[in-house]
């Protein structure tokens, strides 16, 4: 019922935003992963709200708790159960729009495939369920610690505000250096200030995150349906607020010729790599060893503390009003979910391709 992602490594997420918890059951991680409490933690941190004025004010710990698949510290093999407990729902706050949708909202849409839906705070919609994600993408991140990939994200775009540079011209160190979380000084502190004026218009704005995956091998990947590319822009697309996918050149791309397009290929040092990289490390869906790259586009979050004209569940005319907690944009706290996200295919990849082999 689309709760699942992954072929072997494989997520199953529970749970609503202002439920009991959320979380996610990890099925086919390998036995014998050390699982660091302390790292999956800080993964969790990343994601939480409350973290700064430009952040929703909800206040989480997003403590996680392991049920089942661990022992002595160490994956067992079997199923992973993780929950992260809700501690500051406020479900009162959305009582006043049980019977009205709200505009850009999953209102509409829940009602007319289930004939019910959980109005408190988007219920399964909302993006509070990819902090189960986040765990399970942390853990994805310790497999691929193992065998070198890095999955990293920044932000590299706010409204106009856009940052030019290349993932290659910038210090992913700093990411987390700043509340919008962007590598570069100078345009982060631009990129908070336009959030923070959003933020008291009682409005919101989106933005973009940029995902570098580094020191990945060739060879992962598979043909046609199943092509690497094609399942990073399906997990992508699955997060909330989501609109738009692109990697390697992307949309930019359409504007060279295919001269100047296409990855030279050379032999260095005897290996063989390519001078330039618009194909993103990707190439008929399969890796060619160099860094994948992609951009995630955010819309501005829906939830806007405006009144909008709307209709209820019987078509009246209606206002949906502007209450409660909620980020004025998005693409902080969506960076460590893009990079979760990112974790969780490449490890999928991986195990497949040694699966593969095995088969061979």
């Amino acid at each position: 019922m689309g709760n699942t992602l992954g072929n072997i490594f494989k997520i199953t997420s529970f749970g609503e935003s202002h439920g009991a918890g959320v979380g996610v059951v990890i099925d086919g991680c390998p036995a014998g992963i050390d699982l660091d409490v302390n790292y999956i933690q800080s993964e969790l941190d990343r994601r939480k709200p409350g973290q700064s004025r430009i952040t929703t004010q909800r206040k989480e710990a997003d403590g996680f708790e392991f049920f089942s698949g661990v022992f002595e510290g160490k994956s067992t093999g079997a199923p992973i159960t993780i929950l992260i407990k809700n501690q500051d729902q406020k479900s009162k706050d959305y009582d006043h729009i049980k019977d009205i949708y709200r505009p850009s909202h999953a209102d509409f849409t829940y009602q007319e495939k289930y004939g019910i839906r959980d109005y408190r705070g988007g219920g399964r919609s909302s993006a509070r369920i990819t902090a189960g994600w986040v765990a399970a993408g942390a853990i994805a991140k310790l497999v691929l610690r193992q065998l070198g990939i890095n999955c990293q994200a920044y932000v590299s775009q706010v409204g106009d505000l856009k940052l030019e540079k290349s993932h290659q011209d910038l210090d992913l160190s700093k990411t987390d250096d700043n509340d919008v979380r962007c590598p570069d000084d100078r345009m982060a502190k631009q990129m908070f200030e336009l959030i923070d004026s959003v933020r008291k218009d009682r409005d919101t704005i989106g933005g973009v995150v940029t995902g570098i995956i580094s020191n990945v091998p060739a060879g992962l990947g598979e043909p046609l349906f199943d092509k690497l590319n094609a399942a990073l822009g399906h997990a992508m697309l699955s997060i909330n607020a989501v609109k738009g996918f692109e990697f390697g050149s992307g949309f930019e791309g359409v504007k060279m010729r295919g001269s100047e397009h296409n990855d030279i290929i050379e032999n260095k040092a005897g290996k063989i790599q390519t001078k330039t990289n618009h194909s993103g490390g990707i190439q008929g869906g399969i890796t060619n060893g160099e860094d994948i790259y992609f951009n995630v586009a955010f819309k501005p979050v829906a939830t806007i503390m405006q009144d909008q004209d709307s209709v209820d569940k019987e078509g009246n005319d209606a206002t949906a009003k502007g209450k409660g907690r909620h980020d004025p944009c998005v693409v902080p706290r969506a960076v460590p979910i893009v990079e979760a996200l990112s974790a969780l295919v490449m490890a999928d990849f991986c195990l497949l391709a040694q699966t593969n082999k095995l088969r061979g």
